[in-house]
């Protein structure tokens, strides 16, 4: 945080910043030689990230951040630069092995939860990235992720809710085994049946399919699949993510990273930044009004 201004409960404490430091740090350093920066950097970078991470939570538009933020152009530049290099999703999976480690798990994982969730799209989004879920009765977009059995995110992707499960999953399966090659075994529902043959070429990834019982009524929490109902859960607990009211579906995903890129840093530090409120002193009773 900057001297001279009050924390938000989004800002990063110092344990947190040494984690995703050095990655910034040497993205920064890079364009330095590479000759991309013609001026010398004016913003900090933690203070870029404290304000994504404020947009992120609270779901406020860009040019309405907080003046004692770095301007709302520089902000989106740099989250815009981020998304299309990758560098959200380098932070990203760093924190996501970070927290593996701490919890005493291996680094990759072998397992893997798959599903998606449709929700409403705004009027900014482009028209071809945007259709109607018929059995959600949903008009927008549709998050296809695969996550380990941690609820930790592996792979996102977005289209427009009109695509079919089995076709998000078929590029979310690929991406895991290009990324991921550890992973053996992926638990779906019934809309990703069609994909045990896809698990067959993927080096043998078998592909497990969760349903209800017969004469099962209700909700009801199946083995493993639960664990992607709960991640979607932390996902909803972000503003941005009420909607996807981003233009481009790169947006979007970048969102969502940014949202697992601040609950993983407070599981791999424990810690949550301290906010100061402002108080209104008592009233001295003694003297008369």
């Amino acid at each position: 945080m900057s001297d001279g201004r009050r924390p938000y409960r989004t800002d990063v404490t110092d344990r947190q910043w040494e984690l995703i430091e050095p990655v910034l740090t040497a993205w920064r350093e890079s364009r330095a030689v590479t000759g991309l920066g013609l001026r010398p950097p004016k913003h900090p970078l933690r203070e870029i990230v404290n304000a994504i991470l404020y947009v992120n939570r609270t779901g406020v538009q860009w040019d309405l951040l907080p003046h004692d933020f770095p301007p709302h152009t520089s902000v989106f530049y740099y989250y815009s630069l981020w998304t299309r290099d990758g560098t959200v999703k380098k932070v990203h999976d760093l924190l996501r092995e970070e927290v593996r480690s701490r919890a005493g798990r291996n680094r990759e994982p072998t397992a893997a939860v798959m599903d998606s969730q449709s929700v409403p799209s705004s009027f900014s989004a482009a028209a071809e990235t945007v259709g109607t879920d018929g059995n959600k009765r949903v008009k927008g977009r549709k998050r296809h992720i695969i996550a380990d059995t941690m609820g930790l995110l592996l792979a996102v992707i977005v289209t427009a809710a009109n695509i079919h499960d089995r076709h998000g999953g078929m590029v979310l399966l690929d991406d895991v085994h290009d990324q991921h090659p550890s992973v053996v075994k992926v638990w779906a529902d019934g809309a990703y049946g069609g994909l045990r043959s896809r698990g067959i070429c993927l080096d043998n990834m078998k592909i497990e399919i969760t349903t209800k019982g017969l004469g099962t009524c209700g909700f009801t929490p199946l083995p493993q699949r639960w664990k992607s109902e709960r991640t979607f859960g932390w996902l909803s607990r972000s503003r941005r993510l009420a909607q996807d009211i981003e233009a481009t579906t790169h947006s979007s995903e970048a969102q969502i990273y940014w949202t697992m890129t601040g609950i993983m840093l407070r599981r791999a530090t424990g810690t949550s930044p301290v906010t100061t409120y402002r108080t209104t002193p008592e009233r001295d009773t003694t003297t008369p009004v």
